[in-house]
């Protein structure tokens, strides 16, 4: 495991849309599970991926083991509202008779960021979910977090809740939520980009406006799709057919744009985890498997 999130209790994986952070959060989620922590997947209101990449059904709204040490949920709006309705109630048929009725949802729709603010304290509840022996019910929780700009606004509604609204529970729920996320002792983020000028410079500013206005704490960069240079002298200088003389520049180009993405995130001053571009003819239970154990010895001597 990546040293700096060793101990972490909540991972945070962001980055801009079609970087490979669903896919990095199932390999660490992996990784935490192997590792003997009871560890929960969170997907944020999307199109269920983790379970089916792993090669289980779709976990659905509800937290559903699917091995292991694993477990998955999909967390949606409608039953967040409920879950988080019920928590703060404590009746269901207060809830029914409040949170059912169809003028209130019509007007509930209305109050600034409330969706956001159920979808996250349901992730963070179980972040702080007990067991009956006192102990936690998950050791580690992580978020495969909407992408970049969204991210930013999904992890700062709790701070705008604290400053928009009178003091009363919501209020009260969007401190403890802000706090936890803030906590470096709890939470780190691990931002995902490509080998590519567009994606880098967008985790160069993902990373500072999370650091500056958000105050979430970066921990590590994967770089996706890395490539290596492969080739020496005596390679470029060998006999080659015209179609090989083509493929080795065209690698060569990769591996160069690759070598100055991973220079570029380096000024962060974070690790930067090199995840090779794999070449599989389906992307699915083995390549997480990869990627899971390349993760897993980032952190190691």
């Amino acid at each position: 495991m990546i040293e700096a999130l060793a101990d972490k209790r909540l991972l945070i994986v962001t980055g801009k849309g079609g970087v490979g952070k669903t896919t990095v959060a199932a390999a660490l989620a992996i990784d935490g599970a192997r590792r003997g922590l009871r560890t929960l997947v969170c997907e944020v209101n999307t199109r269920e991926r983790i379970a089916p990449l792993l090669g289980k059904p779709e976990a659905g709204a509800e937290v559903t083991s699917i091995e292991e040490n694993l477990w998955a949920v999909d967390v949606k709006p409608e039953p967040a509202l409920r879950e988080y309705a019920l928590m703060v109630l404590k009746f269901e048929s207060i809830y029914s008779a409040v949170f059912e009725n169809r003028l209130v949802r019509y007007f509930l729709r209305f109050i600034p960021s409330l969706q956001e603010l159920v979808l996250l304290g349901k992730i963070l509840y179980h972040l702080k979910e007990k067991r009956p022996d006192g102990s936690f019910r998950f050791d580690r929780v992580v978020i495969d977090a909407p992408a970049t700009g969204h991210a930013i606004t999904f992890f700062s509604v709790p701070q705008v809740i604290i400053d928009t609204v009178p003091p009363g529970a919501m209020a009260t729920d969007a401190a403890w939520m802000r706090d936890l996320l803030v906590d470096t002792a709890t939470t780190a983020v691990v931002l995902v980009s490509l080998p590519e000028e567009l994606p880098v410079n967008e985790t160069l500013e993902l990373h500072r406006t999370l650091t500056e206005k958000v105050k979430l704490t970066a921990a590590a960069v994967v770089l996706n799709g890395f490539i290596p240079h492969r080739f020496g002298d005596d390679d470029r200088a060998a006999p080659l057919s015209p179609a090989l003389a083509d493929v080795l520049r065209a690698h060569e180009a990769r591996a160069a744009l690759s070598a100055t993405s991973a220079r570029s995130l380096s000024t962060l001053g974070l690790p930067v985890i090199e995840v090779p571009r794999l070449f599989v003819d389906e992307f699915g239970r083995g390549a997480i498997e990869q990627i899971a154990a390349l993760l897993g010895k980032a952190g190691r001597p």
